[in-house]
């Protein structure tokens, strides 16, 4: 996969993130909200990140409104929901070649840096 990071334009703790991001212009910046993932995008994530479980938000205001929090969900169903709300795709998600950084935790932030830091150019 090429590099990419996928962050939501109206969300301040992304935009904190980008700025810490070193090398940020060697990424395709992808806004999630205006330009919304594909299926395509979402399985090829599924696949470094292990699950779609992994990338799916539980702290989005949707999953309790929509009584998700009251729900048993299945990997179906995480693919479902992420690709018909963006709010669901936890964030940001680093891609990087073969590897994927997922949310805005402290140690996925650290993680982010330092794979910025240490990716090759292209």
């Amino acid at each position: 996969m090429p590099r990419i990071f996928y962050y939501l334009g109206t969300c301040s703790t992304c935009e904190r993130i980008m700025q810490e991001i070193p090398n940020l212009k060697s990424f395709t910046l992808r806004e999630i909200k205006g330009v919304p993932i594909t299926a395509k995008e979402l399985d090829a994530m599924k696949k470094l990140a292990g699950s779609y479980e992994a990338l799916f938000s539980r702290v989005a205001l949707k999953y309790r409104a929509l009584g998700l929090n009251n729900m048993t969900l299945t990997e179906k169903d995480y693919r479902k929901y992420i690709l018909q709300e963006y709010t669901f795709l936890k964030r940001p998600v680093m891609v990087l070649d073969d590897r994927i950084l997922i949310g805005n935790g402290k140690n996925a932030v650290k993680a982010m840096v330092e794979a910025a830091k240490a990716m090759r150019p292209k």
